[in-house]
């Protein structure tokens, strides 16, 4: 068994000193998807820094009439607050379709959007995997894919991102807000996730020890007619075969407006 240890941080500034002092270091929220691939050998950090007592749970009025959702919130409690449903629907009803309630209830905004693909070849531990193993080739794209990306893959990576929370924050225009040794940054979720080109194992422009601490949902009012809309193979727990999340107005006279 390969040893692994565990700390658990008091304040951001702690958790990012410790986890950018050295790259086989990770964060750990919710753990329900980090923990996973640990157990199969997958990921093999040398240490987990719990992030879960900092403050970055809360869900907060933005003066533009938008919110700010903590990085700690749970994914249950952002899907069901009174502010996120009526203000950005989509939002709600992506976060419902993403897990089954156990997850929910354990799964962190941010970790949502730092989930690894559920490409079954970059998690058996063993497959060519280019996202895995950087030049080791990509199984998936002649083996089973049905599940893979038609659009934005490469020659070296046809895996999809499993997040059902970034499509709708895509569609309006979300801004993802971090910290690291280096100080505060704010990224579009336009520039948040990565296309594969040569580097699959690039998937999303954070460096070493720089933490997501909350994802800004910008004020429109167009946004309160948002839906998401998910097709799978089964009802229940289930990744997307499509997804699409859109808020548009479809005024008497004239022209509306959409997002999406």
């Amino acid at each position: 068994m390969r040893p692994l240890s565990h700390v658990r941080a008091t304040d951001v500034a702690e958790a990012v000193a410790t986890v950018a002092a050295d790259p086989r270091r990770e964060f750990l929220a919710g753990g329900t998807t980090e923990v996973d691939l640990i157990r199969a050998n997958v990921l093999r950090p040398d240490l987990l820094v719990d992030i879960n007592d900092l403050p970055l749970a809360g869900i907060e009025d933005l003066h533009d009439g938008g919110l700010r959702i903590g990085a700690l919130a749970r994914m249950s409690d952002v899907a069901a607050a009174g502010t996120v449903v009526s203000r950005y629907p989509a939002v709600s009803q992506a976060l419902l379709l993403g897990a089954s309630q156990q997850l929910r209830n354990m799964a962190s905004i941010g970790g949502n959007l730092c989930q690894r693909t559920r490409c079954a070849y970059f998690r058996d531990g063993a497959s060519a995997c280019n996202k895995r193993v950087p030049g080791s080739g990509c199984a998936a794209i002649d083996g089973l894919n049905r599940g893979h990306a038609i659009l934005g893959g490469s020659e070296r990576c046809i895996a999809t991102h499993p997040s059902d929370l970034a499509v709708a924050l895509q569609a309006l225009d979300a801004v993802v807000h971090t910290v690291g040794p280096h100080g505060p940054r704010t990224i579009a979720i336009d520039d948040f996730f990565l296309e594969p080109g040569e580097r699959p194992d690039l998937e999303h422009p954070l460096g070493c020890g720089q933490l997501i601490v909350a994802v800004e949902l910008p004020g429109a009012p167009i946004a309160g007619r948002s839906l998401y809309l998910k097709y799978r193979d089964r009802q229940s727990y289930e990744f997307a075969l499509v997804s699409i999340a859109a808020a548009l107005t479809v005024p008497r006279h004239g022209r509306g407006d959409v997002l999406g």
